[in-house]
């Protein structure tokens, strides 16, 4: 069975052999810890490839060193500081802080108009793997980035014009970018936003549903038109929208289980749709033994896995000083299952 065989008879909720092997590094792992990262490469096979056919034009604001210490601008125009190599580091000064910054702003459509996927097709035939491909399309994290964070709460609570069109700007812009990336060869389509604080939603529920899950459902509902599978992912406590995630189409929901009711979220919406990861980053991996990441995989099992091996993919996120030894152990034990 190939990879690609694999994660679909997972998303189908059809028993598979083994789970799935996903892993997420942050920058730090790639640019200061790469020999690690070949060695567990070399022990597990990853059945995710990205879309190495694809090449995004070139920003007119990005500049600077991504995250290396000092600071740099994205391609939307957010300049972040970095206070150590490796991180993605914060937006200090956000740029957008009037009607007449926006009207003065233009969002980067050069990376889209220049796009080059003319490579993709062939890529995605040269691997056996389960092509998803990324995106840019995080549009309330986006507009942290350009108006800060508690603005963005303070206009969003007064529906203020500023926030209202800001928000349709963007969602012009991702959809755009939806589009184009659904219909290159893949398998899936990935985007994100980071909702959840440590035990609740950042902002209600209702004024979620009522500004972001509408964007959200043409999201997915264009990726599903062109055949793809959809990948969402969120960092925090998003108990809240579980349930409006599979709604609107989810097909795998990648969230911070260990923040949340993990034995709950499986009896409530094992089979509705994938949970995509992941272990505890917070404190098991960084910190625990490798009896402690054992045990946490095991849970995972006890939760999701008790009745029929599919639905769940084996994912981590490998962060700064998360040890080598937890990570291969994570997975080792998730083959055990």
């Amino acid at each position: 069975m190939t990879s690609r065989e694999l994660v679909i008879k997972t998303l189908n909720h059809e028993e598979v052999p083994r789970l799935p092997r996903d892993l997420w590094t942050v920058p730090f792992i790639d640019m200061f810890r790469s020999g690690e990262l070949k060695r567990l490469r070399g022990m597990f096979h990853f059945d995710f490839a990205g879309a190495e056919g694809i090449t995004f034009g070139k920003s007119r604001y990005a500049s600077g060193q991504f995250y290396r210490k000092g600071s740099y601008v994205d391609e939307f125009g957010a300049k972040w500081d970095v206070l150590e190599d490796g991180v993605t580091g914060e937006v200090k000064d956000p740029i957008i802080n009037s009607m007449a910054d926006l009207n003065a702003y233009t969002l980067p459509w050069e990376i889209l108009d220049e796009a080059d996927a003319s490579g993709q097709a062939r890529a995605y035939k040269e691997t056996d793997q389960f092509v998803k491909i990324g995106t840019h399309v995080r549009p309330f994290e986006r507009m942290q980035f350009l108006l800060g964070t508690e603005i963005l709460f303070m206009l969003m609570a007064a529906e203020d014009r500023l926030f209202t069109e800001l928000k349709e700007r963007l969602f012009e812009f991702d959809l755009r970018e939806i589009m184009f990336v659904s219909g290159q060869a893949a398998d899936a389509v990935g985007f994100m936003d980071d909702w959840g604080a440590q035990n609740a939603l950042l902002i209600s529920p209702d004024m979620w549903r009522k500004h972001y899950k509408p964007m959200y459902r043409e999201y997915i509902d264009v990726i599903h038109k062109s055949g793809k599978y959809a990948f969402f992912h969120s960092d925090g406590h998003i108990e809240a929208i579980y349930p409006d995630l599979i709604e609107i189409g989810a097909d795998a929901v990648n969230s911070q289980l260990f923040c949340m009711d993990m034995e709950m979220l499986a009896k409530k919406f094992t089979g509705k749709t994938t949970f995509w990861g992941e272990l505890d980053r917070q404190h098991i991996l960084p910190f625990g033994t490798e009896a402690d990441v054992r045990a946490s995989v095991r849970r995972i099992q006890r939760a999701f896995l008790s009745e029929k091996r599919t639905g769940f993919i084996a994912e981590l996120s490998w962060e700064t000083v998360t040890p080598f030894e937890n990570v291969a152990a994570a997975y080792d034990e998730f083959d055990n299952l």
